[in-house]
């Protein structure tokens, strides 16, 4: 198995209110089969998907998903940046569940929960610069 994560998909309950949400956020959805929202990102795919059809596709029942316990990150270039985006994602919808602040490690980060539930972390890390393109790397470019 190569080291990568090709498609990301988020099993959701209002697929609507998941498409406005990300959508508000800045994200572009791309042409999708009907029942699939998918959002292309740097050498990745985030996908909504219905959390009843999830859960039929995997063979358990939705109560047995659960929502996990992860997080999706989106690091940043700037500390500001992460300010913009948190404030962004309150205005459309998402719950702040840590206000964005200096950590003991030297970066910069807030949390947030969609109204899907799932758990955003905005980061900024000085150690992990952005490529260009925007790409990360865990010890940067």
């Amino acid at each position: 198995m190569e080291q990568r994560v090709s498609l990301i998909t988020l099993g959701v309950p209002d697929m609507e209110q998941a498409e406005a949400f990300y959508t508000a956020l800045g994200w572009q959805p791309v042409d999708s089969p009907d029942g699939v929202v998918a959002f292309d990102l740097i050498s990745q795919t985030l996908g909504l998907y219905p959390l009843d059809k999830l859960a039929e596709d995997i063979g358990l029942p939705v109560a047995e998903l659960g929502s996990g316990a992860m997080t999706l990150s989106h690091n940043t270039r700037t500390p500001k940046e992460v300010d913009t985006l948190m404030a962004r994602a309150q205005a459309a919808g998402a719950e702040i569940l840590r206000p964005a602040s200096e950590v003991f490690w030297g970066g910069y980060i807030g949390y947030f929960r969609a109204p899907d539930g799932h758990i955003w972390e905005v980061a900024h890390n000085p150690f992990a610069k952005l490529s260009a393109e925007g790409a990360f790397r865990w010890n940067g470019y």
